[in-house]
Formats: C-alpha cells, structure tokens, sequence
C-alpha cells in the first residue's frame, strides 16, 4: 500500500527548524544570564567581606575588581548638589536615596549615595534629609560603578535653601564626575552614618538555569511533535 503523501511537508519542517533554533538561543541567553549573575553575586560577597582599603588614586584601571569593595578617603561635600533616586523602598515605605557631590583631596568628583530618606507629603514636598556636614571630614563606603546610577532625568534637591524639588538633566555628565559613586557606610563625623544606608542586592541565581532547561525541553517537544506529524501521514 502506498503511503499518502504529507502536504506542505518542507514548511512544516522549516517552520520546526526555525522553532528549534529559537528555543536553543533561548536556553543559552538563559544560561549565560546564570552564569553572569552567580559571577556578579561571587564578587559582591567576596569584595564586600573585604577590609578596607584607601580609594586608588588610579580609579581607571580593573574597575570592576574594585566593585564592593569597602573604601576610604577624605575631602569635602558640596551641598549645593545633591540628587534624589526614585523608587526606592525602605520596609515597604516610597522614598530616595540621595546622593551628594564629594570632591577628595586628590581633585576627584564623585557622588556619594548617603542612604534612603522617606519621600515628602507631596511630589513637589522635598524629603527632611541629614544635612551634608560641612569642612573636611573622612568617609567609608562601598565602591560602585557609575554604570548602576540610572541616566536621563531625575529629581534633584536645590541649592539655594528653597523647599521642593525639581527635575533634572542627568547632572552626573553635566558635573564631570568621576565613573564610580560612593555607598556612605560611615565617616569622621556621627551624621555621615546613614540612618538606611543603601542595601547589598540579594544574592541569588535567580531561575536562569531552570529556565535553560526548559527552553531545551521545548525544543526536544518540537523535535518529537514533528516526528509524529510526519509518522501519521
């Protein structure tokens, strides 16, 4: 008896195909994204549970072995610029974190996050922050690259004494800074210790591997189910 002839036989394979390689590139954007994150979670608790170490006065060179790593150095904030991070919570509370611009005895720029303040009555109502300790003083905190500040706008606390807050432009290219920030952790002084400092990520690996592993099930029900079409005919 002759077998009947499967219609359009060359799409339905192609079409498989095309399907198979999707879910293989998925399964290894997957696993890839695993690997990265168990790498960045390694050195955070590595660096992190490190002593401290005075800020490198060559601040360009192996950034990235640098991140977390607990740092100190001494010089003078400028409270006429500060900035507020939306969108962070301190124990389900909406509020900021807010950065104020150092300059260190070397000439450096740099932000410094000086923990989570609880957002104002209103959108416009400025958030009651510790004031910026004037003169000299000396600072510990977390290394971290500019690369995790978010660019584009943001609200920004005004210099001259006026309540409210104001948006604006990205003022870590408009400033010149240096590319890294500062997590405060504590300094010469009792009020540069942040009432909520900013917080260490989770350390998780989060689903990626589980999710690799079921791109690569879905190819295999690809593969089977084409083979089944085909053994029907």
């Amino acid at each position: 008896m002759a077998k009947t002839r499967e219609p359009q036989a060359i799409l339905k394979s192609f079409v498989a195909l095309i399907l198979i390689i999707f879910t293989l590139w998925a399964a290894q954007w997957q696993y890839h994204r695993g690997i990265d994150r168990h790498h960045r979670n390694f050195l955070i608790s590595k660096n992190s549970a490190q002593s401290i170490i005075d800020l490198p006065l060559d601040t360009h060179r192996n950034l990235l072995l640098l991140e977390w790593r607990s740092v100190q150095t001494s010089g003078t904030f400028d409270s006429q610029k500060q900035i507020l991070l939306r969108n962070h919570y301190s124990e389900g509370q909406y509020g900021f974190e807010i950065l104020t611009l150092f300059t260190n005895d070397s000439g450096k720029k740099f932000w410094v996050d000086r923990g989570w303040v609880k957002a104002g009555a209103t959108a416009a109502t400025a958030p009651v922050a510790t004031p910026a300790p004037s003169g000299h003083v000396s600072i510990v905190g977390r290394f971290r690259l500019s690369t995790s500040l978010p660019s584009g706008t943001f609200f920004a606390l005004p210099g001259n004494g006026k309540s409210g807050i104001t948006s604006e432009i990205n003022a870590q290219a408009r400033e010149d800074t240096e590319n890294f920030y500062i997590d405060l952790l504590s300094g010469s002084v009792p009020a540069l210790t942040p009432i909520v400092s900013a917080q260490l990520p989770e350390l998780s690996d989060g689903p990626h591997m589980a999710y690799a592993l079921q791109w690569v099930f879905f190819a295999g029900l690809i593969l089977y189910g084409r083979f089944l079409i085909r053994r029907t005919r």
